[in-house]
This record gives structure tokens, sequence and C-alpha cells, in this order.
């Protein structure tokens, strides 16, 4: 059995019942650009704080929004952050780990020890650091949690690289003259993508949180666009004569983050090599 198919085991159940959640969230947001049963942003206080009805699936809001249209299109804004959120940490953290890794042992721990002091400021702080000088928004929100995800990436990839360079092929590939940049590309790179991609998927399911967190704070995305965050910090007055406003939001907000944390489980069950030995 060739290497390549002994790492790739059976599906689990959490791989796929975490794809399906997962699926499920891209799928309403690629339905909410074509489709929302009403407009999202149309306040019209003749119908607001209807209940749940054939015209307005989860009811309607203070504002007399249809409540199912945002989150449709709450679902957009939340894989929109994620998205940009990972890639800005991907981008960043995963060369800034190779080099760690491959570098001289010095280099290697003061790059980690810089890395650690970016670790200390978690996530919100950093993104409410820096709502208080650029001002709450979207982009913001999107590089604020994805500078705070660089820590994470960089310190997996760098323990990926220090394995893979311990490796017969590369050190018969450094006896042979190839260069690190060579060394890196076509050995190291191909061989911590699969960290890579369950690192990603780990790192979504807390950008969508930390998005719905600072919606929620008044510094993440602005109204009038829909933020599942936003629906539960409007709901708060609500709560003892509307509960489901903040209901929906808050399954949506829990199944997503649910759906990703068990697609990062799956996918570190079958392509961590680290767990070959233990089934």
């Amino acid at each position: 059995m060739s290497a390549d198919r002994k790492r790739r085991r059976p599906v689990t159940g959490s791989l796929l019942v975490g794809g399906l959640i997962v699926a499920a969230v891209i799928g309403m947001a690629l339905l909410s650009f074509v489709w929302t049963p009403h407009d999202p942003t149309l306040v019209d206080p003749s119908v607001r704080l209807q209940e749940p009805s054939s015209d307005y699936w989860f009811g309607t809001d203070k504002f007399g929004r249809d409540v199912f249209s945002q989150i449709l299109v709450g679902s957009r804004t939340t894989l929109f952050v994620g998205f940009v959120a990972v890639g800005v940490a991907a981008l960043i953290g995963v060369p800034l780990g190779i080099v760690a890794g491959m570098a001289p042992r010095w280099c290697g721990e003061l790059l980690m020890r810089g890395n650690d002091l970016l670790l200390a400021f978690p996530a919100l702080l950093l993104a409410i650091m820096f709502a208080a000088v650029y001002g709450a928004g979207t982009l913001v929100a999107m590089v604020a949690i994805g500078i705070a995800s660089i820590p994470h990436f960089a310190r997996l990839i760098r323990g990926g690289t220090l394995q893979i360079m311990r490796t017969e092929y590369v050190i018969a590939a450094r006896a042979a003259g190839r260069g690190p940049f060579a060394i890196a590309v076509r050995h190291v790179l191909p061989n911590v993508s699969g960290l890579v991609i369950v690192q990603a998927s780990v790192g979504f399911a807390i950008a969508v949180l930390a998005e719905a967190a600072l919606s929620f704070l008044g510094f993440g995305t602005p109204p009038p666009t829909p933020s599942w965050g936003r629906m539960l910090q409007e709901s708060q007055e609500l709560l003892s004569i509307a509960p489901r406003l903040a209901v929906f939001p808050g399954v949506a907000i829990a199944v997503a983050v649910l759906g990703f944390n068990l697609l990062g489980d799956g996918l570190r069950d079958r392509f961590d090599p680290k767990l070959e030995d233990r089934r």
C-alpha cells in the first residue's frame, strides 16, 4: 500500500456531519445572493414583532425586518469574514512557520518568541484595539481576527516542518545541493498542506465566533448589513416578549461553529500522520 493511501483513512462521522453542516451554511450564503423572502434591510413598522407565519417564516424584529432573510444574508457576512480572516492568517502564518522550522535553531526560537507575544493578545481584544484606532467595520474585524490567528498557524506549521526536515528525502535533497527555497516548495509545503487544511477549518470556527462577538459588542459589521452577532445584540431588550429573536441567530452561530469544529476534527483524523499508529 502506498504512503499516500496509508495516510488517507475512511471518512469519519465528524467529517461527514461537519461537512454537511458547512455545506448547508455555504448553501444559505449562496442562496442569499439570488433569493430572500423579503428585503432583509427593509424597515416596516406596520409588521414589527410579527410571529412566525407563512409570510414571515421566522417572524419579524422590532423594526419590522424579516428575520429569516437576515439569517440568510448574515451567513454570507459570516463566511466572508471567515474566509478573509483565515486567508490572512494562513498567508502570513504558513510561510512564517516554514521559515522558523528551516532556519537555524536560534533564529527559529527568536521567531517563535515573537509569535508568542502576538499569541498573548486574544482575537477580540486585538479587534477592539483596531476598532478604536481605525473605526468599527467588517474589514477591521477581518484583519484583526486574521492577525490574531497567525500564531496558531505558525506554531503548527513549524512543528510539522521540523519533522519533515529530519526525513531521509529532505536530507538527500540537501546533499544533492537543493536550496532552502526549493526544499520548502517541493518537499515541506506539500507535506504540511494537510495541517494547513485542518487549522484553516478550526480557525474558521474561531473567526465565525469572533465576528459574532464583535458585532454583538458593536465593533463588527455595521448596519444595515445583516450580522448574526448584531441580531443577538438587538434582541436583548426583547428577550421577555420575543425570545425567538435571540434563538434564531444564536442557533445559527452555534451550528456554524459546531460544523467547522467537527469538520476540523474529521480532517485531522483523516490527514494527521501522528494518528496513524493509533488506529
